[in-house]
């Protein structure tokens, strides 16, 4: 009888410290939510945790709480903004049935979140240039390149398949070919080149051509 108590007793406890977790998870995604703006206005050098509380429902203290420093916070936002991002394309890859619809659904998505997340993107490249100088920013970094270099080969996959033709690039070239579209277009944006938008759609949709001929 004592055993069954006793066990009884430790699931409980066991449940419990899974819900403090799970609450103190919930609290700190809360919280990068709040932040991602101001991040991706100010930039990783020029933003504290007292800005981000300034800007935000959240006192300075909590911030700080739930957060060791801007290093831990900047890492949860970035993760935490990519895992969302990379799922918008999910639903283009379930619903295209042709080449053509792959390869032009995808060129848009990749205009519009350009277009509707422009600093968000900025804050990305900005964070990834200071891994090169910050060591606690590399594995977060390597982490997300990995998770959007996997989306991108999903995408190069998927249309290759529709298109019954293997693809003649690899993974990690895929990525960095379209990681550089995606930069170069992003930097043009921000300087006011509108006409940014047309060409990474152009050439977006250009590339899986190239891939998979």
């Amino acid at each position: 009888m004592s055993t069954t108590k006793g066990s009884r007793a430790t699931r409980q406890q066991e449940r419990a410290e899974r819900a403090a977790v799970d609450k103190f998870e919930r609290r700190r995604d809360e919280l990068a939510s709040s932040a991602l703006t101001t991040l991706a206005d100010r930039g990783f050098a020029h933003t504290s945790l007292r800005d981000i509380a300034e800007n935000s429902p959240y006192s300075h203290g909590v911030v700080h709480y739930y957060f060791s420093d801007k290093l831990d916070l900047m890492q949860h936002c970035i993760r935490q903004y990519k895992q969302d991002c990379v799922k918008h394309y999910d639903a283009i890859l379930e619903s295209a049935t042709t080449p053509g619809e792959l390869r032009d659904g995808f060129a848009d998505a990749m205009v519009m979140t350009l277009q509707d997340e422009t600093t968000l993107h900025r804050m990305w490249y900005d964070l990834r240039n200071q891994s090169m100088y910050t060591t606690e920013l590399v594995g977060v970094i390597k982490e997300i390149d990995l998770l959007l270099e996997q989306m991108i080969w999903r995408v190069v996959s998927r249309y290759a398949e529709l298109a019954d033709s293997p693809s003649r690039m690899s993974s990690p070239v895929a990525y960095a070919l379209y990681d550089g579209l995606f930069l170069r277009a992003l930097i043009d944006f921000l300087a006011g080149d509108l006409g940014a938008l047309d060409t990474l759609r152009r050439e977006c949709a250009r590339l899986l051509e190239v891939f998979c001929p």
